[in-house]
């Protein structure tokens, strides 16, 4: 488990789980939290379990589509969207990922948390702001953390991709270098956390906290889908404790 390093108040829990002390068989071993990625059901569900001692309540599971959409939690059934948000105790925003950056928020006054999934889509299409602007509180008292994403030297995309950053803002050029390889259409290597970093920024946000760790190349610690292919899910996890 990972427990993030932030000036979080007290009444904020958090963390991130790595694919370490879980029941899964390869290519999942072993502490798969996905339910779609083709793991033994029974596997998942004891794995699940397992980090339900160190909760609340069971978490709020998304059907994330890489979208901007941003729920609140208990307002609707499974619900498909890549955030979430509470301001209820005992109440936990998740999200799974396996080289996508995951985001957990807090605001100072610890009086409402949130936690998104942040793949390259998500992230272009603004679901960092779109999370910022449902916790409804000002930008400057907000408190993010980056959880572990794919690093800036494995992040390997295509031009449409920087286009589609750069556009939005110019600083963002500064999140990619060529790709070393040669070929008919250029390449870049993108650093996801100073992407975040940038469009944080930009909704306001400048507590920013975490980053830099690497789901590609730290294969012990970390699931990584452009890695592997098949792989497990890691889960990031924030609620509110009932009391300071």
């Amino acid at each position: 488990m990972i427990h993030p390093d932030w000036p979080a108040p007290p009444c904020v829990k958090c963390l991130m789980t790595t694919r370490e002390g879980g029941v899964s068989v390869t290519p999942w071993a072993s502490f798969n939290l996905g339910d779609h990625v083709g793991d033994t059901p029974a596997h998942v569900a004891a794995n699940r379990g397992r980090l339900r001692q160190k909760l609340p309540a069971e978490p709020e599971w998304l059907k994330q589509v890489h979208s901007a959409r941003v729920v609140e939690i208990g307002r609707e059934p499974h619900p498909e969207a890549d955030a979430s948000f509470t301001r209820q105790t005992g109440q936990v925003s998740a999200v799974l990922t396996a080289d996508c950056l995951p985001v957990l928020f807090c605001d100072r006054a610890g009086s409402v948390v949130a936690a998104a999934h942040a793949g390259w889509r998500g992230l272009a299409d603004g679901v960092l702001e779109a999370t910022v602007a449902a916790m409804q509180v000002p930008p400057g008292e907000i408190l993010a953390w980056l959880g572990a994403a794919i690093g800036s030297k494995a992040f390997e995309v295509g031009g449409d991709v920087r286009q589609a950053f750069v556009a939005q803002h110019s600083g963002a050029a500064e999140a990619f270098v060529p790709h070393p390889s040669t070929g008919a259409a250029p390449k870049w290597l993108a650093d996801i956390y100073q992407l975040a970093r940038v469009r944080l920024n930009h909704a306001g946000v400048c507590a920013i906290y975490g980053g830099g760790r690497c789901t590609f190349t730290e294969a012990d610690s970390f699931y990584s889908y452009r890695r592997d292919g098949v792989t497990g899910r890691m889960a990031s996890l924030i609620w509110l404790a009932d009391a300071y």
